[in-house]
């Protein structure tokens, strides 16, 4: 059996349907979504419980502090493993998650450039005075399709963006290769589900999550470094609510902010998943989605 990649925008239901593919095909799941990397960082990313998991091993979940600084380089190489490893022992590797570039790293002959520390301190030091969103609109200006895919709040990101376009004068989209056959023979399965449909489901989800205990997750989060973390301290949801910690303590603007920036985000997901024309895209809404993907797995 080949291995599953299982993708699409936040709240589409990926997880679940993951978990369920797995445990009908004898598989186990790999996680593709970079801010579940991270120890401690449950409710704010959605991350399936021990009970959602109903006994599917799951691999590269909490393997990161929230100090660190995640890195695709670095998922490629660890997710390629484990991949790699189920295939050796006969079982269906099922990756899932929504972090589109994760994704293609795994499955894509994706190459780093290298990095050049002078230009990176000097965007790094603009970004610091002038904001991430007004480099992310120099971004758009220089590589379209790269600021399609990178949040303007993503600091990191959009300064590694534009030290690759100065360094290599090339678009930082130019690194990333034209999809061809993916890698290890690997079905690539959308779920997404009507616009209408996911922004409500966006909505209750982070009133679960606020009502789960967010705010006190990321209170324990940040007396462990949280604010330090480059990468951590930027997810959605947790970048709203250490804002207010440190603010105001509005935590319902935190919610209304993080329901707006979510939904900024699912629409990038969906522009960037989009592009892909090797993905089979089924309905999240459909009651029996996991049994039409199964057939097409069978055919």
């Amino acid at each position: 059996m080949k291995p599953i990649a299982v993708v699409g925008p936040t709240a589409t239901g990926k997880s679940e349907l993951a978990v369920t593919l797995a445990r009908e095909l004898g598989g186990e799941v790999i996680n593709a979504d970079a801010m579940q990397l991270y120890r401690g960082m449950d409710i704010g990313t959605a991350k399936v419980t021990e009970e959602e998991r109903r006994g599917v091993p799951h691999h590269l979940l909490d393997v990161l502090d929230v100090t660190e600084t995640a890195s695709v380089a670095a998922y490629q190489r660890d997710a390629r493993a484990v991949l790699e490893k189920l295939l050796a022992e006969g079982k269906v590797p099922v990756l899932t998650g929504g972090s589109g570039l994760y994704v293609q790293a795994v499955l894509d002959d994706l190459r780093f450039p290298g990095t050049d520390p002078a230009v990176r301190a000097r965007l790094d030091a603009e970004a610091a005075e002038v904001g991430s969103e007004a480099l992310h609109e120099r971004l758009a200006r220089l590589d379209p399709v790269a600021a399609t895919a990178i949040l303007p709040s993503n600091a990191r990101r959009v300064v590694r963006a534009l030290e690759v376009i100065e360094i290599t004068g090339q678009p930082f989209s130019a690194s990333m290769p034209k999809p061809g056959p993916p890698r290890y023979d690997t079905v690539l399965i959308g779920i997404d589900r009507e616009v209408a449909e996911l922004d409500e489901r966006v909505e209750r989800r982070v009133d679960r999550m606020f009502e789960a205990g967010l705010v006190d997750e990321v209170r324990a989060l940040a007396g462990r470094g949280l604010r330090d973390g480059k990468t951590a301290s930027r997810a959605l949801g947790y970048q709203q609510v250490l804002a207010e910690l440190d603010g105001a303590g509005d935590f319902a603007a935190a919610a209304a902010a993080t329901k707006q920036a979510t939904r900024r985000f699912v629409r990038r997901q969906r522009s960037w998943f989009r592009r892909d024309a090797r993905i089979r895209w089924f309905a999240g809404a459909d009651h029996d989605v996991a049994g039409q993907v199964l057939s097409v797995l069978d055919q």
